[in-house]
């Protein structure tokens, strides 16, 4: 968590800097939404930047769309998640309710 100083400056926690390629001198801006405040690093004008261009950035969103896309398709049991069909596992939800009668 970040404190505001007396002189109204922020810190930026170390893990959000390197994950998002700020660097000291970089810029970066400010904008209003809503009822928070985002914070824009302006790699395009003078940054270091992610050294990615567009159609790569573009490439990595659509893979992680179709992956997410995937995901979710499997937890509503539309398609099985990287295995065998529920069928084919060797028992069903209802055998692990069965329970016998002492004697």
């Amino acid at each position: 968590m970040a404190k505001v100083t007396s002189k109204l400056q922020v810190t930026i926690p170390k893990r959000l800097a390197t994950r998002y390629g700020i660097a000291p001198g970089d810029e970066i801006e400010w904008q209003a939404a809503g009822d928070a405040i985002r914070v824009v690093p302006l790699h395009g004008k003078g940054g270091k930047g992610t050294g990615l261009d567009v159609e790569e950035r573009l490439r990595l969103f659509r893979a992680a769309t179709t992956r997410l896309q995937t995901r979710e398709a499997a937890a509503a049991g539309r398609a099985p998640a990287g295995g065998a069909a529920p069928e084919d596992r060797g028992w069903t939800r209802e055998s692990l309710y069965v329970r016998e009668k002492p004697e």
